[in-house]
């Protein structure tokens, strides 16, 4: 038995959270629905423009060890934070949540804490304005093997693929953790993270993962066309399991050539933030559980149906019910 059924790695962001319409985004420059990495001046001025401001560790793969906590799951996030006020309120509330946070807060760090500006529309879209600050830094020196050797299935954050130390810490917890007898896999974050690093996540992909988690921009911009169907065939023959995320279309799963649709009950969200951070959380506890790709996909569905129900991007009711109400468990 592994100690970790899930170890994650990535950005360790505290997001900030605000109700903001358009009017307000175009006045700040703001473009509506995507992620844009900020500089620290930009990081101010947005964070003073906020008001009835909601604080709460963030990150995407921190995001889905949250939901995993909440499903029972024994979990381990491997990130990097100052010990400022903002990187000790971020440690602190991952061990509350029962995700063991690896690495101690970096004592005297030139650099501040991670954080996620959030301005969230009526329409529930999420523009995300994002300062790394010192989680940009980690790097292979903050993965400890052994923690990687433990873990059935790690999880990587493609936003990581911005410095090179942040590839060399995605390639050293994937052969540790893959060489103990574990899987490792990714969420690919962001088209536009692709596209700046298009070879090597193909290379990644093929090479050194057993498992890839993106939305129809995300695989399409893999191979810069709008083909949707060639693009599936192609990431699925250098991967064993490819899940695409459609919206309103449900998820396609191509698992060793055999394809699974699963079909998606559409809602209007109160805010997006988070789907797709917990639509891995229920997939990776389908996963880990050994239920079929179906129940997988529905399970990722059921999980960010609760979080798109609500402020904020980590689910307010236990997953197990949402799950036993949809007739999963």
């Amino acid at each position: 038995m592994k100690r970790y059924q899930v170890v994650g790695i990535g950005n360790a962001v505290v997001d900030v959270l605000t109700r903001a319409d358009d009017s307000f985004l175009d006045h700040m420059g703001i473009e509506k629905g995507i992620m844009q990495l900020i500089e620290r001046p930009r990081a101010e001025t947005l964070y003073g423009a906020m008001e009835d401001r909601v604080q709460a560790p963030g990150g995407s793969v921190a995001n889905t060890l949250a939901g995993l906590g909440n499903l029972g799951l024994q979990t381990a996030f491997i990130g990097r934070v100052k010990d400022d006020a903002l990187g000790t309120f971020y440690a602190e509330a991952m061990e509350e949540i029962g995700t063991r946070f690896v690495n101690a807060p970096v004592a005297g760090g030139e650099l501040p804490t991670s954080r996620c500006m959030i301005f969230v529309s009526p329409d529930g879209e999420r523009s995300m304005n994002t300062y790394l600050g010192i989680s940009a830094e980690l790097g292979p020196d903050d993965v400890d093997e052994d923690v990687a050797a433990n873990a059935e299935v790690v999880f990587l954050e493609g936003y990581l693929f911005d410095k090179p130390k942040g590839k060399e810490a995605f390639q050293s917890l994937a052969r540790a953790c893959r060489a103990a007898g574990g899987r490792a896999g990714i969420a690919i974050s962001d088209p536009f993270c692709v596209e700046r690093h298009r070879e090597d996540f193909l290379r990644l992909i093929e090479h050194e993962l057993d498992y890839v988690i993106g939305n129809e921009a995300e695989i399409r911009a893999l191979y810069q066309n709008d083909d949707l169907e060639s693009d599936l065939a192609a990431v699925s023959s250098i991967c064993p399991l490819v899940i695409c995320t459609r919206s309103g279309d449900g998820v396609t799963i191509m698992q060793e050539g055999v394809r699974t649709d699963v079909a998606v009950d559409k809602i209007v969200p109160v805010d997006a933030t988070g789907a797709g951070d917990q639509f891995a959380a229920g997939f990776l506890y389908g996963l880990v559980s050994g239920a079929d790709m179906e129940t997988c996909g529905r399970m990722g569905h059921a999980a960010a149906g609760e979080v798109i129900s609500h402020m904020g991007p980590r689910p307010e009711r236990k997953l197990m019910d949402v799950f036993a109400e949809a007739g999963l468990v």
